[in-house]
């Protein structure tokens, strides 16, 4: 019975396992049937021009084998080279590599004869010897370089430098070390031309800094057959040179801010003068005058205004807004000695010069 339960239970766990992916097709269907956004990326083929140039050369000079005793060292390395070529020989391999991104310079009894490009090459073990220089872009740190500005403020610099070999042959046999000779005249000269500039110019000229040393370098490193790129990266100040530089910036700031202040002053008294200049005209003071007069006729307080105009001047004016009042001018009419009579008629003179402002 048990072997019986045991064979009918495999084939029902045979059976629910394929059943399981049936039904989640459909709910994970919709998913899949949804728009997404794919990104390619166009993988551009390798171009001839794009790759290393070639190097290769042999120069067309005479053999001097020195006789005898050349010609038995260059038959003494063929024959090694024969035997070195075969597998498990114990005699040295006569091909070399040269990796890609650099260039075989071949010399024969220590005088340089062809060079070879990346691969495998076959020299003379005895007579021959290969020497690989690199064509690819090197990096160098130029760190912690101490100068003195042209204002007497020390300086510590970090700079990057990168350079190429366009002439292996300069830079294998011009030059004796070839890196470390561009790492020098770098330091070199990055130390002179911060002297010449003040701390204020190395801050903002920058880049005009760096192509300057670059120059200077690139004009000596052409000679070894190097090209320089030169670049500024840090420039670190002592905490008190950073702490005057603060305090200079922040009183050139002031000083800046109170020229633009004084300019703005002396433009706006030129204009309180010009302003002064057109309201001292009769017509701006009249206008003024109304301005005011009507400002306070506005109020239903009762009062009494004395207004300094003549009487004809109203009397124009409320006949040119419609008016039909007479005014006479009680400060002008009547005799010398005036009595009760003559100051009332001025006191209601000027009532209605008032009730003809109001009703402007």
């Amino acid at each position: 019975m048990v072997e019986q339960n045991s064979e009918h239970a495999e084939p029902n766990f045979d059976i629910e396992e394929p059943v399981k992916p049936t039904q989640e097709a459909p709910a994970t269907a919709p998913a899949s049937s949804a728009p997404t956004k794919r990104h390619t990326v166009s993988v551009q083929p390798l171009q001839k021009d794009q790759m290393q140039p070639s190097y290769a050369q042999t120069l067309d000079v005479p053999r001097n084998e020195h006789s005898g005793y050349g010609s038995f060292i260059n038959g003494l390395g063929s024959c090694i080279g024969i035997f070195g070529a075969i597998p498990c020989c114990p005699c040295p391999n006569p091909f070399k590599e040269v990796d890609q991104g650099s260039v075989g310079l071949v010399s024969r009894f220590g005088a340089f004869y062809k060079s070879v490009d990346p691969g495998l090459v076959k020299i003379n073990l005895c007579s021959e010897d290969l020497q690989a220089v690199s064509v690819r872009t090197q990096l160098a740190n130029i760190r912690d370089q101490v100068a003195i500005t042209k204002d007497n403020v020390t300086v510590r610099v970090d700079g990057v430098v990168y350079y190429s070999v366009h002439s292996p042959y300069k830079a294998a046999y011009a030059v004796e070390d070839m890196r470390s000779s561009v790492i020098e005249r770098s330091q070199i000269t990055l130390r002179s031309v911060l002297g010449s500039r003040s701390l204020q110019s190395l801050i903002q000229d920058r880049e005009q800094i760096s192509r300057d040393i670059e120059e200077i370098v690139t004009s000596i490193t052409q000679e070894w057959g190097v090209l320089v790129s030169i670049s500024i990266r840090d420039v670190h100040l002592s905490d008190s040179d950073q702490v005057a530089l603060a305090a200079s910036a922040r009183a050139t700031r002031q000083a800046e801010a109170k020229v633009v202040a004084a300019k703005g002053e002396v433009a706006a008294a030129k204009l309180m003068k010009q302003t002064a200049e057109l309201l001292a005209s009769p017509a701006a003071m009249s206008i003024r005058h109304l301005d005011a007069l009507q400002n306070m006729a506005k109020t239903s307080n009762a009062k009494t205004i004395f207004v300094p105009m003549s009487v004809d001047g109203v009397q124009s004016l409320t006949q040119g807004m419609g008016g039909n009042q007479t005014i006479t001018d009680g400060a002008n009419s009547g005799s010398a000695a005036a009595g009760p009579s003559n100051q009332q008629e001025n006191s209601i003179g000027q009532t209605a010069q008032l009730h003809a402002l109001e009703n402007i």
